[in-house]
């Protein structure tokens, strides 16, 4: 009796604007070629510096985006793609936008089942396949860079025959992954950091990274919701918390604001009487934006100035980092394929297990988009 052929994966061109990550990089091609063949899209790894020649040589097959609707079984992708590949019906996609109503949509429509990564369990067993974790570690160390670029003054104190420069102020709104990278960076840089958090329990980890914890309530109580993640405030109790912050923030020089509960609007932390009170020359950089954003007057990917404050909000800050995303992303496909596959080489996805079942559960009508 014949061999069962291998499953056939498949990885996708990413065609989004600005989006120059790929789904899989050759390395893992290489460590996953015994258990699947594998195509990849003609200049998939293009923009973050793999050639297709890389993935000949780790044992893909590379192939036009017809070859991939056809043949394959599962794409890989970081972002959903669009008509551009058609998806047989049945086809596994593997890739963000559990909270995209379109992509949603369409992926009902053409009776594609779409393993949503933002819908991976925050569990230790699950830290291996959590692309949310890996790619906001990026975007906070590529937020520092970015909100530095924008200031009028250098982060760290520098001594000259000129005379003296004080060290530039950073605080980080939210202390999660992005938020804990982001303070990590601007140290590292010279720069006087500070973090706030709803949750007590943040003090630990922000103080672990050399930064000053802000409190502004000395009975602060435990603000921890579902999974670890803050859970969502009343709107009274958002502005009592806007009010409380804004003489912190009319201190600091670079605010990194990284607040966000899944599948819920952002938490608003700084409205415009906050930024009336912040000193001119101060830079927001808003990672929160594609769920509401953090700060009022966010718009997506663009440079806003009001008060003299300069609010950015770039919405695929992985990007600007694009070979090391890539390849945390594809070390977190990688587990996540390991995992998944059955004895007999399919993906098993019928199991009661914690990480499948929340892969496969069916995507929510009501639900607002998530940022990477």
């Amino acid at each position: 009796m014949s061999a069962q052929p291998l499953l056939m994966i498949a990885v996708a061109r990413e065609r989004r604007p600005g989006e120059r990550r790929v789904a899989l990089v050759p390395a893992d091609v290489a460590r996953l070629k015994e258990r699947f063949q594998i195509l990849v899209e003609r200049g998939a790894g293009h923009e973050s510096g793999f050639a297709d020649e890389d993935y000949r040589h780790a044992g893909a097959t590379v192939a036009t985006s017809r070859d991939i609707s056809v043949k394959a079984d599962v794409i890989l992708a970081v972002r959903a793609p669009e008509d551009e590949i058609e998806l047989r019906r049945d086809t596994i996609l593997i890739s963000l936008g559990a909270y995209d109503e379109d992509v949603a949509a369409r992926l009902r429509s053409s009776a594609v089942l779409h393993l949503a990564l933002e819908r991976l369990p925050r569990t230790t067993r699950a830290q291996a396949m959590d692309v949310l974790s890996s790619q906001a570690s990026v975007a906070g160390y590529a937020a520092v860079l970015e909100g530095a670029r924008e200031l009028g003054i250098m982060l760290p104190m520098m001594t000259t025959a000129a005379g003296v420069i004080k060290p530039a102020n950073v605080v980080a709104l939210g202390a999660g992954v992005a938020g804990l990278q982001a303070l990590a960076t601007a140290r590292r840089l010279g720069a006087q950091v500070h973090a706030f958090d709803v949750r007590a329990a943040a003090r630990e980890q922000v103080e672990s990274v050399g930064a000053k914890f802000i409190a502004i309530d000395a009975d602060q109580r435990e603000d921890t919701g579902t999974g670890g993640y803050a859970r969502q405030q009343s709107g009274d109790e958002q502005l009592q918390l806007r009010r409380d912050l804004t003489p912190h923030l009319s201190r600091m020089d670079l605010i990194i604001s990284t607040a966000q509960i899944p599948g819920r609007t952002a938490p608003l932390l700084m409205d415009e009487d906050t930024l009336r009170a912040l000193r001119p020359g101060t830079v927001i950089v808003d990672l929160a934006v594609e769920t509401g954003g953090n700060c009022v007057f966010s718009r997506p990917d663009a440079v806003v100035v009001m008060h003299g404050v300069r609010i950015i909000a770039p919405t695929n800050l992985p990007s600007y980092a694009a070979a090391d995303s890539s390849r945390l992303f594809s070390a977190n496909l990688r587990n996540l394929l390991t995992l998944l596959q059955g004895p007999d080489g399919r993906l098993d996805l019928e199991r009661t297990d914690p990480i499948t079942l929340a892969l496969t559960q069916d995507l929510a009508a009501k639900s607002v988009p998530a940022a990477v």
